[in-house]
């Protein structure tokens, strides 16, 4: 059998424990995509049938998210006070820069996410993937003025090097892999690399686009992964990440169950409200990987 070799196997109920800040058990974060795509490019998530290029339908749809979504689900935030970690397509900064700044005023994390979702990451060469992951940071921080830590692949792709080039270009943690509810350090070829858990289960497009699950569906499964995860939180330390992309949750009949959802989180005191790039500080100042994971 092959193997990734980037971690070994390590069953939750066997390691050390620890907390986060202030005691706090269980660590919530919203993985915010925010995202564009090439006009005639073919690739993207679907409302309807895809269609020959140009695809107006989905296209257009899609661009929702940019010019109106992301503006209501930024209302919602900031009414609850709520710091998110925005993952950008850096074309973002040549068709809407004002969308990125509103995030970088409020305080969020930028997370690098690729140029365009209209390219998968782990198609390309391998120098060519390293150009991507050099030039993503580069133009976050010349353009934001923001140290990039955190990486999430265009459409979850990743070559067999993906993490060793991650770890080479500054990186400091992957959302890629949602194998685990705490972080987890993986190897690479340039030293330690972490992943820390991204849903692929509480994430609008496998359940609202893939599985076509209503709005009211959507938000009870938030609310009721919160709740569990709650409870089993008492015995462990965990993570609990809630993927949203704003063509989707920023439509109106949607943005109406995400607000109530996020409220039902809001109003428990005894969660760690966070971002990835934080939880990753905390495990790297906090112990080593044989303490977390022993």
């Amino acid at each position: 059998m092959r193997s990734h070799r980037r971690y070994a196997y390590s069953p939750i109920i066997r390691r050390a424990d620890y907390s986060w800040p202030r005691s706090r058990r269980l660590a919530v974060y919203i993985g915010f995509n925010v995202e564009h795509f090439d006009f005639g490019g073919g690739l993207g998530a679907t409302l309807g049938p895809a269609c020959p290029e140009p695809d107006v339908l989905n296209y257009s749809w899609r661009d929702y998210g940019n010019r109106v979504g992301v503006w209501r689900c930024l209302d919602v935030f900031n009414q609850l006070n709520i710091r998110v970690a925005a993952l950008i397509n850096t074309s973002l900064y040549d068709y809407c820069p004002e969308v990125v700044d509103a995030f970088v005023k409020r305080g969020d994390e930028l997370v690098g996410h690729g140029h365009t979702n209209s390219v998968r990451q782990g198609e390309l060469q391998e120098a060519e993937e390293k150009t991507l992951l050099q030039y993503c940071r580069e133009r976050i921080r010349k353009e934001s003025g923001v140290e990039v830590q955190g990486w999430l692949s265009p459409w979850i792709s990743e070559s067999a090097v993906t993490p060793d080039l991650l770890a080479e270009t500054g990186y400091r943690y992957s959302l890629n892999w949602c194998h685990d509810d705490q972080p987890t350090q993986m190897s690479t070829r340039a030293g330690n690399l972490w992943s820390i858990p991204y849903p692929q289960e509480l994430n609008d497009i496998p359940a609202i686009v893939a599985r076509q699950m209503h709005a009211p569906d959507f938000a009870d499964m938030i609310v009721d992964n919160f709740d569990e995860m709650l409870e089993q939180s008492h015995s462990q330390p965990l993570v609990m990440g809630i993927a949203l992309h704003p063509y989707i949750v920023g439509q109106p009949h949607r943005l109406r169950h995400l607000r109530r959802a996020l409220e039902h989180i809001h109003r428990e005191k005894r969660v760690w409200w966070t971002t990835p790039g934080a939880i990753c500080e905390w495990v790297e100042k906090s112990g080593t990987e044989s303490s977390f994971f022993s």
